[in-house]
């Protein structure tokens, strides 16, 4: 075993991108906090709106083959159409895309960008339980924060079980990191657009 590979070892590349992305996470953390979508359902409704443009921004990188490759249950993971249902539930429209959107990216990138949006399945084990007290549950109005087939946990770890076992270049270490960097600036901009759309209330 030589030095490369005990380094490896012992910082797992989603240990890594965890780290990495520390701090663009807490901001936006923060910043969802800041728009309390479990205030009030109209609330919630934009905080819809922002995953459902994240998530159908990611719906060519869910299908794409080359990734299906690598983990085969992909298609069936993506939530675009979960939180285009929850929009009907919530009588909100479906909103048109922002520009910026990520477009065709390396497959290392790529892989960036699931891992953040795969991560988020996590918390959103959380959110449920807020999203419950406004009246809405895995059928309606929280569809997309539903618990996955086979349980957060374990398709997560089957996830990050596959990422970590990946051989990258040094290349290809750059852009998963820089896939993920991105993945949580680009949420964080949908999500100042949801809530800068929200019709003026009454």
């Amino acid at each position: 075993m030589t030095a490369v590979d005990t380094t490896q070892r012992a910082s797992l590349r989603s240990q890594r991108l965890n780290q990495i992305t520390h701090e663009p996470h807490a901001k936006l953390d923060a910043l969802v906090k800041a728009h309390a979508p479990f205030e009030t359902q109209a609330n919630f409704a934009r905080f819809v709106v922002a995953q459902y443009l994240f998530q159908s921004e990611l719906v060519s990188l869910y299908n794409d083959a080359q990734l299906t490759a690598i983990v085969p249950d992909l298609p069936q993971r993506c939530r675009a159409e979960a939180a285009k249902a929850d929009l009907a539930d919530l009588e909100t429209e479906v909103p048109a895309p922002v520009a910026g959107a990520v477009k065709n990216p390396g497959k290392a990138e790529a892989l960036g960008w699931v891992f953040v949006s795969e991560g988020s399945k996590l918390g959103a084990a959380f959110l449920i339980k807020r999203a419950v007290g406004l009246g809405l549950s895995e059928t309606f109005g929280a569809r997309h924060l539903g618990e996955p087939a086979g349980g957060r946990a374990e398709g997560w770890k089957s996830f990050v079980k596959t990422l970590d076992g990946l051989a990258f270049s040094a290349e290809e270490e750059a852009a998963v990191e820089k896939g993920a960097i991105d993945a949580f600036n680009r949420f964080t901009v949908l999500l100042e657009q949801a809530y800068a759309t929200a019709p003026e209330l009454a």
